[in-house]
């Protein structure tokens, strides 16, 4: 059986263990809307069940667990102004949300690619183990975006500017970045991974994770800590590209790749980090939903998922194509309120009941 004729995301119970399955293999298991509909469902449900102690989130394939919402039906949506990128994002945000909150231990396996949207799912959890294989990031600036699904929030509680570090640029981090970065709890060999999840069908999260949790190797982004930290202090993103060119090494790599970004991106993605200190993730996520918006009306979001993903020739022509050209009014604006078209989670209990659920479709 072809995995278009499969159900895009699997659901079992193993003894004690609620266990989801991604099951787009073939696209690094992207989230679509039918996809996270069908999780926050499945968990609301779990939420409620004795007999589910646990729940484990893993990808189905051997490159990741999730390389991030499906950006090229995004892009699809955008060029046929159909608006359901707006339906997929709050589906989302709100399964983020009820990760966050989850009554139960939610184990996720963050092995191989976790990027954008699969941190969502991934880093939000109460259990989330990394392996020597986890290739983990919020690339967005890349596509001419900005971190979402409560990374803005998770970014901006890292040790000094490391997250402003890893928001700017969408580096991809190890496994041992993530722990440090705090975006992960465990080191697992990857080898380990089939051994752990049968032991969640019976044990506690605690007691399994803990049979096979092994020190990590060292961090590199931790042994950069102290130029990270002198550069990218303050709120100019101009400013940050000059002190990192005149640290040179690493630090004048970092400046060349933050100015290959869509420089809007960038110095949004700035001020969302400034901005989400202190808030909750509800707040956090109607920021993102806020600022998500104002990019689907935007020029850089759709060239930049053309380049990269659609056309492929690696060459976005950003507009503006400079940081200096980008003023701060034109930041200011994306951070303007929605009116009627806010999403409203701020203030809501992660996992009540009160969830509005989004009507079930199969792709963005």
């Amino acid at each position: 059986m072809g995995e278009q004729e499969l159900p895009e995301v699997l659901f079992e119970r193993r003894g004690q263990l609620g266990l989801i399955t991604l099951n787009r293999p073939k696209a690094v298991n992207a989230l679509t809307l039918g996809m996270v509909s069908a999780m926050l469902e499945q968990l609301t449900a779990w939420a409620d069940e004795d007999a589910v102690a646990t729940v484990l989130v893993r990808g189905a394939g051997d490159r990741g667990l999730c390389a991030g919402g499906d950006i090229v039906a995004i892009y699809q949506d955008m060029i046929k102004e159909e608006g359901r990128a707006p339906d997929f994002w709050s589906a989302e945000y709100r399964l983020n949300s009820l990760i966050a909150g989850y009554p139960k231990p939610y184990v996720a396996f963050m092995d191989g690619l976790v990027l954008g949207g699969g941190v969502g799912i991934s880093a939000h959890g109460s259990v989330r183990v990394v392996t020597e294989r986890t290739r983990m990031g919020m690339p967005e600036t890349t596509i001419g975006f900005v971190p979402d699904v409560g990374g803005t929030l998770l970014l901006s509680r890292a040790p000094g500017e490391t997250g402003t570090h890893a928001a700017l640029t969408g580096a991809h981090l190890t496994g041992a970045d993530a722990l440090f970065l705090g975006l992960a709890d465990h080191f697992v060999p990857s080898g380990s991974l089939p051994a752990l999840a049968e032991a969640l069908e019976s044990s506690t999260a605690d007691a399994a994770v803990g049979r096979f949790a092994q020190q990590p190797p060292a961090s590199v982004l931790e042994g950069h800590r102290d130029w990270i930290d002198a550069a990218y202090a303050g709120d100019d993103a101009e400013e940050i590209v000059r002190r990192l060119r005149a640290a040179g090494g690493d630090a004048a790599a970092a400046a060349d790749t933050i100015e290959s970004k869509s420089p809007t991106a960038v110095k949004v993605a700035l001020a969302s980090l400034r901005r989400v200190r202190g808030l909750s993730l509800e707040d956090a996520l109607d920021q993102e939903y806020r600022v998500g918006l104002r990019f689907l009306a935007g020029r850089d979001f759709r060239e930049g998922i053309r380049a990269q993903v659609v056309e492929k020739d690696r060459n976005p022509r950003w507009q503006p194509a400079t940081l200096a050209e980008v003023g701060e009014a034109d930041v200011e604006a994306y951070f303007a309120s929605l009116g009627e078209r806010e999403l409203g989670l701020g203030g809501v209990v992660a996992g009540a009941k009160t969830f509005s659920q989004p009507k079930e479709t199969d792709h963005v």
